[in-house]
């Protein structure tokens, strides 16, 4: 397969496919004329890296997620453990993002949102400390 076959079969555009290739994540076989081809396998591991991508593993981790998936001999608790701390990353986040959201709340109820300069959300910008 070409690197527009695949990218319809995997959901992924070219370019991601190409840079998944740049971070060593697939290796795709080089034709003569220097295209790439894709095998059933590079399809199936790009299709394993959206999946990742799409519940936000960074490349490092899914660079151990594949090493793992690509390991017979692999045990269940290692992935477990990796995606256990992705979790607890994910829900520090979440709950930075939820505080973030607060204080966005409280700022727009704040603001008049009329004609006047006066605004409380550029007065809460701008005070320090």
């Amino acid at each position: 397969m070409n690197i527009s076959q695949v990218a319809a079969r995997c959901g992924l555009s070219a370019k991601s496919i190409r840079d998944y290739e740049r971070a060593g994540l697939i290796h795709p076989l080089r034709q003569v004329n220097g295209y790439r081809h894709y095998s059933e396998h590079d399809l199936a591991t790009l299709c394993f890296i959206r999946h990742a991508r799409e519940v936000n593993f960074s490349l490092t981790q899914i660079a151990q997620l594949l090493q793992l998936r690509n390991n017979p001999n692999r045990a269940s608790a290692d992935v477990k453990t990796l995606v256990g701390e992705h979790i607890a990353v994910l829900s520090q986040k979440i709950d930075q993002l939820t505080a973030m959201k607060t204080t966005l709340q409280q700022w727009h109820q704040q603001c008049l949102g009329n004609d006047h300069a006066e605004c409380a959300i550029i007065n809460h910008l701008n005070q320090c400390g």
